[in-house]
């Protein structure tokens, strides 16, 4: 008989959507949807559907350890049912120098800490990941299960051109964070190759990045995963400067295309990379552009399409969920 779980995000990221088409596969799934603006009759009114969701299920899955599954898991423990929460990574950071990450607020530390002390299992999906949770917080039992990659969506093809492409939301949290600011200046030292920032933009940030611009750089806003797709297959290079990354799942799904890594060692990015990646510093748009020179003399990214398949395919993750969620009680 299948087992009744009920699945709570309030992020529809491409991640979750993975999830929770891997449990549906093998359970039967309730999905809650969660506002994202909260006040107080929507929080009352998410605590409600939380209530009845975790009657009438066996197990609850709740991808990031905030308020929905501070209520999820108080629940599971009075209703005696079996609670699952993934960390993303934002929960458990801690990155003062660019004021990011749920450590630098001790209200957020005290309830991340309540429920990572009652949930049954927490998830990690990275051992950059795993190590953060270890370092600040007590839990009942604590799994890696690295996030997976859609190996079957993403692919080259066709020949690949001298273009250095980034993927990242435009926010004044990411200027710094997925280092959107450093790739715009490091394009401005190599003004004869192509820089392309694919995110949608959200605030003035992006008027920013604009005046500081050099004519290579293309902002292409919001792409479709079609376009995306193409852009990945056609570009070079990829570069993901980051402060922190609890995973990196579009720099994944670049290497799936080809494209010859240039990251930071922050997080789980060396992880995902692979030791063959270009290394750089954080915040460094000359080292930054200079590794970026020499991805593109490189031959061919085919080493990092395999380091991807070979370690972070989605089947890996659906065959780690089948067992625990089938030998959790």
């Amino acid at each position: 008989m299948k087992k009744k779980i009920l699945f709570l995000s309030a992020y529809n990221s491409s991640f979750v959507r993975n999830d929770r088409d891997i449990l549906e596969r093998f359970a039967d799934v309730t999905t809650i949807s969660i506002p994202i603006k909260r006040n107080i009759f929507t929080i009352v009114s998410l605590a409600y559907k939380v209530f009845v969701g975790v009657c009438k299920n066996d197990i609850i899955y709740c991808w990031f350890a905030e308020l929905p599954a501070y209520i999820s898991v108080f629940f599971s423990k009075l209703l005696h049912k079996k609670s699952i929460v993934v960390i993303g990574g934002y929960e458990v950071a801690n990155v003062p120098g660019i004021k990011y990450g749920g450590m630098l607020n001790p209200k957020n530390v005290k309830k991340v800490r309540y429920i990572l002390h009652n949930t049954d299992i927490t998830l990690a999906v990275s051992k950059s990941n795993k190590k953060e949770i270890e370092d600040n917080f007590i839990t009942k039992r604590l799994q890696l299960v690295y996030n997976g990659v859609q190996t079957e969506s993403f692919y080259p093809q066709g020949d690949k051109k001298d273009i250095v492409i980034t993927v990242g939301n435009v926010t004044r949290e990411t200027l710094q964070r997925k280092g959107l600011e450093t790739f715009v200046k490091s394009a401005a030292l190599l003004p004869d190759t192509k820089f392309i920032l694919i995110g949608k933009h959200f605030d003035e940030s992006s008027e920013y990045l604009s005046s500081i611009a050099s004519d290579n750089v293309i902002f292409t806003g919001f792409v479709n995963d079609n376009e995306l797709l193409k852009y990945l297959q056609e570009a070079k290079v990829y570069v993901q400067v980051s402060a922190h990354e609890g995973f990196g799942i579009s720099l994944a799904e670049a290497m799936l295309c080809e494209c010859i890594p240039v990251v930071t060692s922050c997080g789980a990015l060396p992880e995902v990379a692979g030791a063959s990646a270009f290394y750089v510093p954080f915040n460094d748009p000359t080292k930054t552009a200079k590794s970026i020179q020499d991805a593109l003399n490189e031959k061919t990214g085919e080493q990092f399409r395999k380091h991807i398949l070979n370690n972070y395919s989605l089947r890996s993750r659906e065959e780690q969920l089948r067992k625990l969620i089938g030998d959790l009680a």
